[in-house]
C-alpha cells in the first residue's frame, strides 16, 4: 500500500494550503508512482504542519481502462472543489506516453481553466515516440497542453531537447531534476566465499527491457550454474517468460518473482549481487538508482537518460541493447571479477550519496513548488540546498 510507513503525527488533516501529485495512485503504477510516493514519504518524515503538505490524486486508478475514466472524472472534481476552498497552491502533473498522456492533458487543462498554476513532470522514456505516431491535430494538440504548465521537469538532456526543439517549450520552462530514492532499508548482504551468486532482473516484464535477450544470455556458457540464482521480480506475462525459461534449459537458477511491493523489492536488493537492464528504451530508472543506493553493482545498456548520469566501467558495466553475447560477457564479468564488482558497488554508492538521495530530490522539487505556487512541501528550502549543494 501507498506510504505505509508514514508516522501518525504526519498523517492528521493540514489546515492550510496543499499541493496535488497527480499520478497512477497504485504500486503498479510504475516509477510514476514510486516518485510521487518518495515524496510524499519524505514530507511526513521532514515536513512541519505549517508547509504545504502533498497530497496525491489519483488519475488511473488499479483497475481497468474504462474504470480508470471515472477516476479520472473524480480527479478534475477535486481540482474544483480545491480551487473553490482556495487552499490548492498548485498542481504537479506526472506524465507518460501513451494513454497517460491524454488522461494528464485533461489535469493540466482543467487546472489552468480554474486558474491554478501547474508544473509538468514527465517521466515517458518512449514520448517521443508516440508523439511522432499521432496525427497532426493530436500532435498540435499535446503542443498546446506542454505550453500551458509554468515549468516542464525532464529528467535530462535527451528529454531537454525533446521538450524544446518537438514540443517547442521554452527552454527557460524546462527544467532537469534527477529523481531520488530513499536509503536502503535492509542490511546489505555479507559477502561470503563460493557463496550462491544472486542477479536481480527488476521491473516490467517485457521485451521492452529486453527480458528475452536476457534469458538467452543466461543459457550462454560461461556461467557457474551452481552457484547462481537469478530473481525477475516484475508483472508482465510472466507464463510466456517461464516457458520461454524452459525451453532454453535456465529454469533451475532462473526464479520469477511476480509484481513485488517496496518491501520485498528492498528485501530483494539487499540480497542481490548484481543488478541486470538491458533494455531498449528507458528514462532514468529508479530501480537502477535504488541498486546505487543498496551498493550493488549495475550491468545496464546505455539508454535514455542513462549515459548522462552513469560511466561505463566507473560505476556501471554498460551492455548494448540486443547483444545477448554482450550481455552474458558483462554479468560474467561483473561476477566473476570480485575487484571489478566492489569497484562498482563502491563507485555506485558514493554517487548516490552525492547526486541521487531522497533528500535532495525533495529539496529540488520543493525549489520548484516554491517558485512557481508560492509555497511548498518543505519550509527549510534553502538550508537543504545549502547542505546538499545545487541541483
Amino acid at each position: 500500500m501507498p506510504s505505509q510507513t508514514m508516522p501518525r503525527s504526519a498523517a492528521r488533516e493540514r489546515k492550510g494550503r496543499y499541493i496535488l501529485i497527480a499520478c497512477p495512485w497504485t504500486p503498479k503504477g510504475g516509477g510514476m508512482f514510486k516518485v510521487a510516493d518518495y515524496l510524499i514519504q519524505a514530507q511526513a518524515f521532514s515536513t512541519p504542519v505549517e508547509a504545504a503538505e502533498l497530497r496525491p490524486l489519483d488519475t488511473r486508478g488499479g483497475a481497468n481502462a474504462l474504470y480508470s475514466f471515472w477516476v479520472l472524472t473524480t480527479a478534475l472534481a477535486g481540482l474544483v472543489r480545491g480551487r473553490l476552498n482556495g487552499r490548492l497552491a498548485g498542481v504537479h502533473v506526472n506524465m507518460a506516453e501513451r494513454l497517460s498522456l491524454f488522461r494528464k492533458a485533461a489535469v493540466v487543462i482543467t487546472s489552468r481553466a480554474l486558474g491554478v498554476p501547474v508544473v509538468l513532470h514527465l517521466h515517458a522514456a518512449q514520448l517521443h515516440h508516440f508523439y511522432h505516431t499521432l496525427p497532426r491535430p493530436l500532435q498540435a494538440l499535446t503542443r498546446w497542453v506542454f505550453s500551458l504548465p509554468a515549468s516542464c521537469v525532464v529528467l535530462g538532456t535527451a528529454a531537454r531537447r525533446f521538450v524544446t526543439e518537438d514540443l517547442r517549450v521554452p527552454a527557460s520552462r524546462v527544467e532537469i531534476v534527477i529523481n531520488g530514492v530513499p536509503e536502503p532499508t535492509h542490511a546489505r548482504r555479507k559477502v561470503v566465499t563460493n557463496a550462491v551468486q544472486r542477479v536481480l532482473f527488476l521491473g516490467n516484464l517485457s521485451e521492452r527491457k529486453g527480458v528475452s535477450d536476457l534469458l538467452q544470455a543466461l543459457a550462454l556458457p560461461g556461467f557457474d550454474r551452481f552457484r547462481l540464482e537469478v530473481s525477475l521480480a516484475g508483472g508482465g506475462d510472466l507464463e510466456a517468460y517461464r516457458a520461454k525459461a524452459r525451453q532454453l534449459g535456465v529454469e533451475g537458477f532462473v526464479r520469477f518473482e511476480g509484481w513485488s511491493d517496496q518491501q520485498q523489492v528492498a528485501r530483494l536488493m539487499a540480497r542481490a549481487d548484481v543488478l541486470v537492464l538491458p533494455s531498449y528504451d528507458e528514462g532514468l530508472p529508479l530501480v537502477i538508482l535504488e541498486a546505487l543506493a543498496n551498493g550493488v553493482a549495475v550491468v545496464c545498456s546505455p539508454v535514455g537518460e542513462i549515459p548522462s548520469v552513469l560511466t561505463d566501467g566507473v560505476n556501471a558495466c554498460f551492455v548494448a541493447p540486443g547483444d545477448v553475447a554482450g550481455i552474458a560477457a558483462g554479468l560474467q564479468r561483473v561476477l566473476q571479477q570480485p575487484g571489478f564488482r566492489e569497484l562498482l558497488e563502491r563507485n555506485g554508492r558514493a554517487l548516490y550519496e552525492q547526486h541521487f538521495s531522497l533528500t535532495r530530490f525533495f529539496a529540488s522539487v520543493a525549489r520548484i513548488h516554491q517558485r512557481h505556487f508560492g509555497i511548498s512541501g518543505h519550509p527549510s528550502v534553502g538550508s537543504v540546498a545549502t547542505q546538499e549543494g545545487s541541483p
